[in-house]
């Protein structure tokens, strides 16, 4: 069964997948960030589990391939960190790493703009920024943030 699985699961369709699955998450927190669906399957377990599933499955791949332990080059300097994401593999795990980090900024990002009453633009503004750019759209969010909670926290 699985070797099915691996004649489906290439390397560029996870990362179709992966792309394009994502977008309904994002849209969710867009559109509708407080509703019931919206909470099931984004505020939820759910998307990163089945971000966790790919990941776990590329990095079974990198295992059987070549030494995994090789890859731990990529913290001695960029040209470690280059070769890395020479290979595909290495680069595909560390895109999803990215869209579930991302997700997860994103979500909480919505769910604090309702704790907070922020307004939906800026909210909608913070939420793009965030799936294009990661911690710009953080910070983008955190400066209206202030604003809206009259409290300045660096760990909240």
């Amino acid at each position: 069964m699985i070797n099915n699985l691996e004649i489906i699961l290439t390397l560029e369709n996870i990362y179709l997948i992966s792309n394009f699955g994502i977008l309904p998450f994002w849209m969710m927190l867009i559109f509708i960030p407080n509703h019931n669906l919206t909470k099931i399957l984004v505020h939820s377990i759910v998307p990163f589990l089945i971000l966790a599933s790919a990941y776990i499955f590329v990095g079974y791949k990198i295992f059987l391939e070549k030494n995994f332990f090789d890859s731990f080059d990529l913290y001695f300097g960029l040209e470690g960190l280059y070769s890395v994401y020479s290979n595909e593999s290495f680069l595909l795990i560390f895109w999803l790493h990215f869209l579930s980090i991302s997700l997860f900024t994103g979500s909480w990002i919505a769910r604090d703009s309702i704790k907070y009453s922020i307004p939906k633009i800026i909210t909608i503004l913070s939420l793009v920024l965030t799936y294009f750019t990661g911690p710009i759209g953080v910070i983008f969010y955190w400066f209206f943030r202030i604003f809206f909670s009259k409290k300045i926290s660096f760990y909240e």
